[in-house]
């Protein structure tokens, strides 16, 4: 007898599997009792598979758009110039499509409508250029005086707060006293005094900004141009790249459609708001006797463009450029309040209006647009984020797979 047989008879041999008889191999498994043995073991396996990749597609999303915002922020010098030369080439189109009306062949219409633009705005700024220089020239005294009249505001506050200290310091020598027990003596802070403030530093760095400000805007200047020559060429290009399909091309011509169309309707709309607002505070300020009425009214139109923010901006500078040459509380209220009751009053009316007829977008998306793209990319995102953001919603209109951004969008 060998040690397995040995080994079998005290332990036990194991048992065999019992073999099936030709009827339980035969017997075919019934749903209901697929249903228990599934329900008795867990989630079914195909449920649990789904799940991973559900998982697994919501992970690639949130690293994809993550990837995104951060190229968003990598290229903001070259995503903003490109962004700008197609708003303003969508904005200039109709008026090389006119000349185009009278046989002018489109390198000329084009030349005719850049250059007078370029010209218009050139001869604007050599006509401002006074006053804004009567600014730049106070701006010394402004801040001094500004300056002043914050410390003798806060200097009623800060004897406030030395009587309270004083206070404090003799309840605890009391208190010292009455114990027994002396007082720790204070702790010697140590303060390290920032670098000096130097001119010439700051006069370089704001030289190489306005360096980079005019090199970009001569870029998008040529981008338009150039974008205005190709008239319909990037439009069909795109037709053809969606496919042979039909449909996809019927799709994608709506889209760019109705994108040509709420850009250019948006664009009106801020040129006729933003000139309204110029013309209200030119007369406003002229009544009420502020100094270089005509460049703060350029700038409160030009300020109006970024929402929310921009004619805060202005009634703060009018403010100051109020209380500077009047000195008088009630006069500063005035031109404040007139600049912000200006802005709020063709924001409320007017804007609202025109763009409930160009895209009934949700106020607050518009916000949340506002506030992501002005962190993005700061003054240019909040310029930038209502266009994007009507953009989105018209794309987003025709895609079927993206109607929820469009309903989130929507009023």
């Amino acid at each position: 007898m060998n040690i397995a047989a040995i080994s079998d008879a005290v332990c036990g041999a194991p048992d065999a599997p019992s073999p099936e008889t030709p009827d339980e191999a035969k017997t075919p498994v019934s749903p209901a009792t697929a249903r228990n043995n599934v329900s008795a073991s867990g989630v079914p396996p195909a449920t649990v598979i789904r799940q991973l990749v559900d998982a697994g597609g919501v992970s690639l999303a949130i690293l994809s758009t993550v990837a995104v915002v951060f190229a968003l922020s990598w290229a903001q010098s070259f995503v903003i110039s490109l962004l700008l030369g197609i708003l303003f080439a969508y904005t200039l189109n109709p008026l090389v499509v006119w000349f185009e009306r009278f046989r002018i062949p489109r390198v000329f219409s084009a030349s005719i409508v850049m250059t007078g633009v370029v010209g218009t705005l050139l001869l604007g700024s050599y006509a401002l250029q006074g006053q804004v220089q009567k600014i730049l020239a106070q701006l010394p005294e402004t801040t001094s005086r500004f300056s002043a009249g914050l410390a003798s505001m806060g200097k009623g506050q800060q004897e406030n707060m030395q009587n309270v200290q004083a206070a404090a310091t003799e309840m605890e020598k009391a208190t010292s006293q009455m114990t027994g027990i002396a007082p720790k003596a204070r702790a010697t802070h140590v303060v390290i005094d920032p670098p000096a403030f130097k001119l010439n530093d700051y006069l370089w760095a704001g030289s190489k900004g306005v360096l980079g400000f005019a090199g970009q805007a001569i870029m998008v200047v040529f981008l338009v141009y150039f974008l205005l020559l190709s008239a319909d060429t990037f439009k069909r290009k795109l037709v053809r790249l969606t496919g042979p399909s039909l449909s996809r091309r019927k799709i994608t011509v709506n889209i760019l459609d109705d994108i040509n169309k709420s850009i250019q309707s948006y664009m009106f709309m801020l040129l006729t708001t933003n000139m309204l607002v110029a013309l209200l505070a030119w007369l406003a300020f002229r009544w009420i006797g502020l100094e270089n009425a005509g460049a703060w009214a350029v700038a409160a139109g030009l300020l109006h463009l970024i929402p929310y923010f921009g004619p805060a901006v202005t009634a703060t500078a009018t403010g100051m450029a109020a209380f500077i040459q009047f000195g008088d509380l009630s006069t500063v209220l005035l031109v404040a309040g007139g600049s912000l009751a200006i802005a709020t009053a063709v924001g409320t009316f007017v804007t609202t209006w025109m763009t409930g007829k160009i895209a009934k977008m949700n106020t607050a998306a518009i916000f949340i647009s506002l506030l992501f793209w002005g962190w993005l990319w700061g003054v240019w995102g909040m310029l930038l984020s209502i266009p994007i953001i009507v953009i989105v919603k018209v794309v987003s209109q025709n895609v079927v797979q993206l109607q929820p951004v469009a309903e989130l969008l929507g009023e």
